[in-house]
């Protein structure tokens, strides 16, 4: 009945705004963003209109501690027991960079890269997880940025399409 509800929701926006508009998305920028302070821990690029460092968003772990938390558990692939995360929402860092575009290119320390469809941060609660058991991550513990999926919370996560989405040791999103 959900997927019902969004798929009338979609037609409804299509008709309303336009097919671009309603696969397109743009994510308002809440204020301008301040210059990091102390190490960058993850770059936002491409498509943005809230830049603070040669047009792109830059945010250190202070200014991503500062957006509001939200912290779930769930069972993962990775580890043998249920942890908990903690972090902002995905779409609420995209928020403050002022995000545009339909995907989002993830990129990892390793250059691991993987494309998520930007209506992925509307449509679940994907957290930026900075802590894991209210612990920093390590980047030999898959830190200290987890893009992680709440995959206990939708049957539909639990695949291998969102786990290759989820990207440890989280560094880049390029918005397309």
């Amino acid at each position: 009945m959900l997927i019902a509800r969004r798929s009338a929701l979609l037609g409804l926006l299509t008709c309303v705004l336009g097919s671009t508009a309603a696969t397109a998305w743009a994510i308002p920028a809440e204020q301008p963003l301040d210059l990091p302070a102390g190490p960058v821990v993850l770059t936002v690029g491409g498509a943005l209109r809230n830049a603070n460092r040669d047009g792109r968003a830059a945010f250190d772990m202070a200014m991503l501690e500062k957006l509001p938390q939200v912290s779930f558990s769930t069972q993962t692939p990775w580890y043998p027991s249920p942890r908990k995360f903690t972090g902002p929402l995905l779409r609420d860092v995209l928020a403050a960079a002022g995000a545009q575009g339909r995907t989002i290119e993830a990129r990892a320390l390793n250059d691991y890269r993987v494309n998520i469809p930007i209506d992925d941060s509307a449509r679940y609660d994907v957290i930026v997880a900075r802590l894991i058991d209210d612990k920093p991550m390590a980047v030999r513990d898959k830190g200290p940025l987890f893009l992680i999926y709440p995959f206990d919370r939708a049957p539909e996560l639990r695949n291998s399409i969102f786990y290759g989405r989820s990207a440890w040791q989280l560094t880049h999103l390029e918005l397309r």
